[in-house]
């Protein structure tokens, strides 16, 4: 019997998408920008102790190549020619730092993820070195001085770890996020993998000057950070090197964006003034703000949104970071035991249709925009006798949307043109009760696209259109049109704006919660954590409790 006659599509391009909670490699049809197949790994993520978190990088990377083989097999069976990939864009999670040896490929230390606190202490020290009256690092790179940004991680590494400090002595380390750790292991490890990163992945490390697009001998002196050990930055599209091994070997990687630039791009938000929140582990909202740098008088970083060619334009954006978003689901689920899988949370929350006065600060790393206040930690507020598992799981969810409207409202002073509408994306947005609070929090409609896969979308479109590749166009006539999903307010805004300010109120209360200092590692996150012990012995009394009680209003 003859061979079943493989399908006929236009160009396919991949993209690697290397999230905090999971790896993913979806394929796309470059003429109609189809998802086609896809495979998701999910990531462990390590906690030592309180306020570190640590991932393993040879975990991510094997995860990558575990899902590039499972999506070809998927191909395979759809009767798709995988030799009609023809680049791979990567995405990834920003701030978090790797530092490897060179000639062996092995990892100097876990990945230090953006959420880690470890460096508080190291934050505290170099920001009484910095003029009361002349902010260079904020002036150069946009960004607060904070635990979130790599400078800080890097410098935690080299004071503390004796395998990167003899590795940075005899020319052997390679630091990089995780976008350059998966290049350079990609398109050959140590046998001439290439060391990159792109300019919005530099913008993260707080060692790049975002006016110059490279990096900064005084932010490198200030930080001590040696700049050979750096990656070489190139623009977010252009062909880096090629696949060295695997079903895809000979592919050209030539996209590479951080997440939140790719779900910009992917979201087509390419004017001036457009925006997009992406709800994945954090939430992160970007706005566009073309070829100048908007510096926020509201607790925004400045960020570069994306060059898309080499001999492209740079544009930039204004950005509002929130730490836990969908982090907080995950931590209902493994920490607390309330729900067995994150899709529980929606059967939860409908069931009851409100939080019942129970208001919840997930500030488990701080607050991030526009507070920026280290000391801050969860707290679960407002409970009475007749509070149980369902009004948690819905001020779970609504935790998240006012999140995103404290960092609407601190755009909109920025931006001076409040949003019209909230173009979203991310895993949490399939939460259609989640989607519906947000439309009534915000008092705008939410627009959602069919396919949520923007973050993905973005590195592919970006990889699929550099030069030497040439198969996806982003010329606007171009571009496929997208179907969407539109949310409208159901409430009336004072309503709206009563339980908003409810929410800030539970917000002043989180902070200052940090009480105690672990003197060898300079480490604020071995504190005393009131707020959420309070409430884990409250909630057993209460859960068990509920057993009792019938008829909860």
């Amino acid at each position: 019997m003859a061979a079943a006659k493989k399908a006929v599509l236009g160009p396919l391009v991949g993209a690697v998408d290397q999230g905090t909670s999971s790896t993913r490699f979806l394929v796309f049809n470059s003429k109609t920008a189809e998802l086609l197949s896809h495979h998701q790994v999910e990531i462990k993520q390590e906690f030592p102790r309180e306020g570190w978190v640590e991932q393993d990088p040879k975990e991510i990377l094997q995860s990558v190549y575990e899902c590039i083989e499972k999506t070809c097999e998927k191909l395979g069976q759809l009767n798709i020619d995988i030799s009609n990939i023809k680049a791979i864009g990567v995405s990834n999670q920003r701030e978090t730092t790797v530092v490897w040896d060179k000639l062996t490929g092995e990892p100097l230390y876990n990945a230090v993820v953006w959420l880690d606190l470890r460096t508080q202490s190291t934050v505290e020290n170099l920001y009484k070195r910095i003029p009361g009256n002349n902010n260079f690092v904020k002036s150069k790179t946009g960004l607060p001085l904070s635990t979130y940004f790599s400078a800080v991680k890097l410098r935690w590494l080299l004071d503390n770890v004796r395998k990167v400090q003899k590795a940075v002595e005899e020319n052997r380390a390679l630091f990089g996020t995780i976008d350059s750790w998966l290049i350079w292991s990609l398109t050959g490890g140590v046998n001439g993998g290439v060391h990159c990163t792109d300019v919005t992945n530099a913008s993260r490390t707080m060692l790049f000057n975002i006016h110059s697009l490279e990096w900064d001998k005084e932010l490198c002196d200030f930080f001590g950070i040696p700049m050979e050990i750096l990656p070489n930055v190139r623009s977010s599209s252009e062909i880096y090197g090629l696949m060295k091994a695997g079903a895809l070997e000979g592919v050209p990687i030539s996209g590479c964006l951080g997440d939140q630039s790719a779900a910009l791009v992917g979201q087509m938000c390419f004017q001036d003034g457009q925006a997009k929140n992406t709800y994945g582990t954090g939430c992160f909202l970007l706005c566009n703000t073309g070829h100048k740098c908007v510096f926020s008088e509201h607790g925004l970083l400045t960020t570069v949104a994306y060059k898309l060619g080499r001999d492209k334009p740079v544009y930039y954006a204004l950005e509002g970071s929130v730490a836990i978003a969908g982090a907080v689901i995950r931590w209902l689920r493994d920490n607390l035991g309330i729900i067995k899988s994150s899709e529980e949370i929606e059967k939860l929350a409908k069931e009851v249709g409100t939080s019942y006065g129970c208001y919840f600060v997930p500030a488990f790393s701080g607050l991030y925009a526009p507070y920026w206040e280290p000391s801050a930690r969860g707290i679960i507020c407002g409970l009475t006798q007749f509070t149980n598992k369902c009004h948690i799981a819905f001020a779970a969810l609504e935790a998240v949307c006012f999140q995103t409207r404290e960092i609407l409202d601190a755009m909109n002073r920025d931006c001076g043109i409040p949003l019209s509408h909230l173009q979203v994306d991310g895993g949490m947005t399939s939460n259609k009760i989640l989607m519906q609070l947000q439309a009534d929090i915000l008092y705008i409609p939410v627009v959602k696209p069919s396919m949520p896969e923007t973050t993905a979308l973005g590195a592919a479109m970006a990889a699929g259109a550099a030069e030497g590749v040439g198969v996806w166009s982003l010329e606007p006539e171009d571009l496929s049109a997208v179907t969407m999903e539109r949310f409208e307010p159901q409430i009336n805004a004072e309503e709206s704006e009563i339980r908003y300010s409810t929410w800030k109120k539970a917000v002043m209360k989180s902070m200052g919660w940090v009480t105690t200092q672990s003197p060898e590692s300079g480490d604020p996150s071995i504190f005393c954590s009131l707020p959420l012990g309070i409430f884990i012995v409250s909630s057993m009394v209460m859960l068990i409790g509920a057993r009792y009680i019938s008829g909860i209003p």
